[in-house]
């Protein structure tokens, strides 16, 4: 057979009507004598008969489908993020559908404009620049990946970065530390919740806030790298480093080590994340661990909930626990600053 097995062959093999066949295949087998279902079944695994999802959504307006929207494929965080999507979803029978808008509104929109056409049941995404308004007027269930302040009436699942960030700082503080400088991603909307809880923080423990040792940019090991370039070479350097991601730390470390100076010995420095590298660096990274599957977990089954009780109307927004995971990047300054 040269073109995929219809119903109506299967219907014919088993020697049934195509409604007959359709109960069968459609899961409605009470309707229909054992024997009869056997036939059935026999003749559509004889001729590699797989179900039209697509067709049966039109039937029942459900596709199975969820578009999952991650900033940054490379990124280590966000597949552990996925994964967590996709096992939860895979167990309640859905399909995921990943895209990557590497931080890029045009990606972004071709990819809403993707999931409205395919008639998704759902989508969890990273939002880059697309408001709620947009999202809303997706007509499907929505969960933000992130904190989801700028999305007030849809749900968000993510890490506590407030109690993380503050974890970090204290760490330093009680080490000894007093002059901590920040490298500090910005996401698209210019904002970044470790730059607040950093001037907070040196505000509530009378810190002078000296802002040359505040240094923004993005997300990458080469703007850590960067940064960390800029730090050092400062009349007056930091003796440690927070990072806003491992990949940022990791980046710092680099230039740390090239030009010359030792870590922990002459200055200290902490990530975000928890990546696998960053056990793995020399010495191995102080960070924050944030709960990486277990957000994607907690995302995919507000969503399924969203789509079996449409009627639910309680916005949920939940933000999970990180932990501090002290290693060898951290250690007492050498002399008080």
């Amino acid at each position: 057979m040269s073109r995929w097995p219809t119903i109506i062959d299967v219907a014919k093999l088993a020697g049934v009507s195509k409604a007959t066949a359709a109960r069968v295949l459609n899961g409605q087998q009470d309707l229909v004598r054992d024997v009869t279902q056997q036939r059935v079944l026999a003749a559509a695994k004889e001729l590699g008969y797989v179900r039209n999802a697509v067709a049966g959504s039109l039937r029942t307006d459900q596709t199975y489908m969820v578009a999952l929207s991650i900033p940054d494929i490379t990124n280590p965080f966000w597949p552990v993020v996925a994964r967590g999507v996709q096992d939860t979803l895979e167990a309640e029978g859905y399909a995921t559908v990943i895209v990557n808008s590497d931080w890029k509104s045009e990606r972004e929109t071709k990819f809403l404009t993707l999931v409205r056409r395919n008639r998704f049941d759902g989508l969890i995404i990273n939002a880059v620049d697309t408001s709620s308004q947009e999202l809303e007027t997706l007509n499907i269930p929505v969960v933000i990946l992130g904190g989801g302040s700028n999305h007030p009436r849809l749900d968000a699942v993510g890490s506590d970065t407030v109690q993380g960030t503050d974890a970090a700082l204290q760490h330093l503080f009680d080490l000894g530390h007093r002059r901590i400088g920040l490298i500090s991603a910005l996401n698209r909307r210019h904002y970044s919740t470790q730059a607040d809880r950093y001037i907070e923080f040196h505000q509530r423990h009378n810190l002078p806030l000296d802002r040359s040792i505040l240094i923004e940019g993005d997300f990458t090991e080469e703007a850590g790298y960067d940064a960390m370039h800029s730090l050092m070479r400062l009349p007056l350097p930091p003796t440690a480093v927070l990072a806003s991601n491992d990949n940022i730390a990791i980046g710092a470390m680099k230039a740390a080590r090239a030009l010359g100076h030792r870590i922990p010995e002459e200055v200290s420095i902490v990530g975000m994340d928890d990546i696998h590298a960053a056990a793995t660096t020399s010495p191995a990274l102080t960070t924050v661990a944030k709960p990486k599957y277990d957000i994607g977990v907690t995302a995919a089954r507000i969503l399924i909930q969203r789509i079996s009780e449409p009627e639910m109307t309680a916005v949920q927004k939940r933000k999970l626990p990180c932990e501090l995971i002290v290693r060898g990047s951290t250690a007492a300054p050498r002399t008080s600053s």
